[in-house]
């Protein structure tokens, strides 16, 4: 009897050391998981899968302005990374659904949206729908041209929702005069001196944010006289570097 009760005993023992051995062994695939996901995301090289991307890494394009100019679509974040890379600085603007606000303080910005069940998740795909939202941002002077440019060029408008918010030139040591939402924004976008005007429900942050990123993304949308120039065209990368992009059949495979 007293070896029965041993040995149920034991064979509790096993079963409770067993479910031990699951819980750590879950744990333990779990903690590896993510610590390989992470290594192999910094490690590994950028493998292009769009045409302009093959062009970026080529170095056949110099400046994210080319693509600017030609309204190439960015497809890759990684694009975003090979020309600004460690200037961009990101700001979570909100956690659910993740508003993420991303600029290099220099004349671009970007503002990215997700949602997903678990934060990090979201926050890691706004990021990303960021950096693929990146536009370049005009930048111009309140009276004379003396110094670097500091404001908006010219009042603009932007509008998501009920949502209306207005962008006005301010005289240099201003400052950004506005809520903090669109301060982010701005600042990141490398604007010095801006006055701000806000209608509708400002307190829904979503809205808020969206109607400050298109009133930005409209400043080189506006013609000044300055930009009345004779356009020259020119042919697009992708005309000019067609060669680069021909695909060829090797051994079965397709190559470049």
């Amino acid at each position: 009897m007293a070896d029965d009760a041993g040995g149920r005993g034991g064979f509790r023992g096993g079963f409770g050391a067993g479910g031990r051995g699951r819980g750590r062994g879950r744990g333990r695939g779990r903690g590896r998981g993510r610590g390989a996901r992470g290594g192999k995301s910094d490690d590994k090289e950028w493998v292009p899968v769009t045409k302009l991307g093959r062009l970026v890494k080529d170095m056949k394009i110099k400046s994210l302005e080319e693509i600017y100019l030609y309204s190439l679509p960015i497809k890759e974040s990684e694009i975003i990374d090979f020309f600004l890379g460690s200037s961009l600085k990101d700001e979570v603007l909100k956690i659910m659904p993740a508003f993420v606000a991303i600029g290099d303080y220099n004349g671009h910005v970007g503002l990215g949206v997700k949602c997903s069940k678990e934060v990090a998740t979201a926050i890691r795909g706004a990021i990303i729908l960021a950096k693929l939202s990146i536009v370049p941002v005009r930048r111009g002077y309140w009276g004379n041209k003396i110094g670097k440019p500091h404001t908006v060029p010219c009042k603009v408008t932007g509008r998501c929702g009920s949502v209306l918010v207005r962008l006005i030139p301010a005289p240099r040591g201003t400052g950004i005069v506005s809520a903090p939402v669109p301060k982010k924004l701005l600042m990141m976008a490398g604007i010095d001196d801006c006055y701000t005007s806000a209608r509708g429900c400002t307190a829904t942050l979503g809205n808020f944010a969206k109607a400050t990123f298109d009133a930005i993304s409209k400043t080189y949308s506006y013609l000044t006289p300055d930009l009345w120039k004779e356009t020259v065209f020119t042919k697009s990368p992708y005309q000019v570097r067609c060669g680069a992009l021909t695909w060829t059949v090797v051994d079965g495979l397709l190559t470049f």
